[in-house]
């Protein structure tokens, strides 16, 4: 008798970096099923659309498909209530309350983690700090906060075993659930899409003066700590990506930042290819989109936390040539200090040499390594 699996998800309402992990679960495991919160049809590509989707109860509420993140304090009660009877395997990729799940009495459950959720640990206060919310959803926050605590401590019980993607995270879950991953998989970057400019001719290599940003506009990436450096120093910053946060944004910009909003995949491309460097201006999990950029052969300014300790090569604390330069605190200040030294690795590192460093994190060294850890974990 074959073996049913189920694949667990917080939302599907776009495709990032979360959704590009669930993909490779798609194809490691065509006949999945897939289980989530809310679902926006037609927003996360062909690999994860073809395979059976199952919403929560949230899916029937008022504009959940966009707003969902008001629903936060339901989240616990819709994951819980989704119905996983039937399944052998159950892998949830979470990042907020999937691996929160209730498996079928003798199934097996492996979670992917891209970080406990964020809302109510590390980054609280970026998301329902003073400036950030208003002063009812700030009280709601705080008396919802410790119930959706005890909440993700306790339900880490249904986990057989955690799979993280940096071993930042790792060290995250064991600090706020007392449990540190079993494994550590970086999740896929397309490294063989994202290519250095090919033949670029002096004028195209002279025009190299922006620095570029690609997210996610949500509070806790520091977006706005970039735009008012730039800003500030009169330097051309092109920021791509949506989100709640663009409005804010754009009233922070000055001339020299540029905000795009959602771009095509070839645009992205270009851009990544043509900026000087990157900006990673917010503690990342992991960070998929710096190593984009370096798989495109372009250094990147990151802030010397998280992830990108794991992701960029930094020359004061890496060996090898530097794919990177870090910034020592979330200050306008400490960023700016480090503007002369990514404009020298931005003139003189070689792309060749950067984007070596990045083809370690490929999606096919992913879909295997993932494999791999998923066959030792379930023996």
């Amino acid at each position: 008798m074959s073996q049913r699996v189920a694949l667990v998800h917080d939302w599907l309402t776009g495709y990032r970096g979360g959704e590009k992990v669930l993909a490779a679960l798609c194809a490691l495991y065509p006949d999945a099923e897939i289980f989530t919160l809310v679902h926006l049809p037609g927003s996360v590509g062909a690999q994860i659309e073809s395979h059976p989707i199952h919403t929560s109860i949230l899916q029937k509420l008022p504009n959940s498909q966009v707003h969902y993140r008001r629903y936060l304090p339901l989240f616990p009660l819709a994951i819980e209530a989704l119905d996983l009877s039937g399944f052998d395997l159950v892998i949830s990729t979470s990042h907020a309350v999937a691996k929160g799940c209730r498996p079928a009495p003798g199934a097996r459950h492996i979670s992917y983690v891209h970080t406990p959720m964020r809302y109510i640990w590390d980054q609280f206060e970026a998301y329902f700090g003073p400036g950030r919310a208003g002063l009812a959803t700030r009280m709601a926050a705080h008396l919802v906060a410790p119930v959706l605590r005890r909440w993700d401590v306790a339900s880490t019980s249904r986990v057989d075993a955690i799979i993280t993607n940096s071993r930042f995270v790792s060290a995250r879950c064991a600090r706020v659930w007392g449990r540190a991953a079993d494994a550590v998989v970086y999740p896929p970057v397309e490294t063989s899409r994202f290519l250095p400019a090919a033949n670029l001719t002096s004028e195209e290599r002279s025009s190299r003066g922006y620095a570029l940003i690609v997210s996610a506009l949500v509070p806790y990436k520091r977006v706005d700590l970039a735009v008012r450096a730039f800003t500030r120093a009169g330097r051309r910053l092109i920021v791509a990506g949506g989100g709640p946060e663009l409005s804010k944004l754009s009233n922070l910009a000055g001339p020299t930042v540029q905000l795009l909003g959602a771009v095509s995949d070839g645009e992205l491309l270009r851009l990544f290819q043509h900026a000087a460097f990157f900006v990673l201006p917010g503690e990342e999990d992991f960070g998929i989109a710096p190593v984009e950029a370096q798989s495109c052969g372009r250094p990147v300014l990151a802030l010397g936390l998280g992830g990108a300790l794991e992701t960029v090569r930094d020359a004061a604390n890496s060996s090898g040539a530097p794919t990177g330069q870090f910034f020592a605190e979330p200050t306008e200040e400490s960023l700016l200090d480090a503007l002369p030294e990514i404009d020298r690795l931005a003139r003189e590192s070689e792309s060749a040499a950067t984007r070596t460093w990045a083809e370690q994190f490929s999606a096919d060294r992913f879909g295997k390594e993932l494999a791999a850890q998923l066959a030792r974990l379930l023996a």
